[in-house]
């Protein structure tokens, strides 16, 4: 990642499990220290035990707006700056758009765009210290094109995107990079539970991917790493899709 022996530190959200989890492999893997955040302590244990001494669990509810700047504080504080974050942490809601109550998309809201923001600007402040750091932001396929039954969550997504750009343009002059990855269908457990249910809708999403088939964890992972690092230095302001051709399909 680096010319010198430094160890960079990197910030995962939703590390515990599935495509966060993937990331924070991948980071470890090559001599990052990974802060892992997450609501689940289960899964928190389980990565801490897969991904080893690099990895440093953090149980957080992102949604508790008025912790993030003692979260960052204390963290930085007993770790070091954070190089490099991923905002992938996220909820979905699958229900009919008139059912959808404001207080439902309020909730999904806060969670995938509102969290995002104040974690990014709290990140940010320390990085603008060094000037020198990267954000990526976890888009998604809803954000691509129109999905039914998730206005939620599509509306953040697509507002996660507009907001890489503007970070992007805003924070580059200062040496941050800020980019964006949108993942295809990828197999987690949460794709599983949506499409085993739904034969037609998971045959439709393999009909219209070109690769003819879903993506892995991993696949994410790998993307993050090569934004993080070096080899990544002139890309700011992107939305790469990782999605084996799924958004160009047809």
């Amino acid at each position: 990642m680096q010319a010198n022996n430094e160890t960079k530190i990197a910030m995962v959200t939703g590390g515990g499990s599935g495509i966060g989890l993937a990331i924070a492999e991948k980071f470890t893997q090559n001599n990052i220290r990974t802060i892992v955040i997450g609501r689940n302590q289960e899964k928190l244990d389980c990565a801490k035990e897969k991904l080893g001494e690099l990895c440093e669990p953090v149980n957080y509810d992102l949604s508790v707006l008025s912790g993030i700047p003692k979260l960052v504080a204390d963290l930085t504080q007993r770790i070091g700056d954070i190089d490099i974050l991923v905002n992938n942490a996220g909820i979905n809601l699958k229900k009919d758009f008139t059912e959808v109550t404001d207080e439902d998309f309020q909730r999904v809201i806060l969670t995938n765009l509102t969290s995002v923001f104040a974690l990014s600007r709290e990140v940010v402040k320390n990085m603008l210290k060094k000037n020198n750091g990267v954000v990526i932001n976890i888009s998604s396929m809803a954000a691509q094109y129109g999905l039914p039954r998730v206005i939620g969550y599509s509306a953040s997504k697509t507002a996660i995107e507009g907001m890489t750009r503007a970070m992007a343009t805003e924070l580059s002059p200062q040496g941050i990079r800020v980019n964006c990855i949108a993942p295809g269908f990828i197999e987690t457990d949460m794709t599983a539970t949506a499409l085993n249910s739904d034969p037609d809708r998971k045959n439709r999403v393999i009909a219209r991917t070109p690769m003819g088939k879903m993506g892995v964890p991993e696949d994410i992972g790998a993307a993050a790493l090569f934004l993080a690092s070096d080899a990544a230095k002139f890309i700011t302001g992107v939305v790469l899709p990782v999605d084996g051709g799924n958004s160009i399909g047809f």
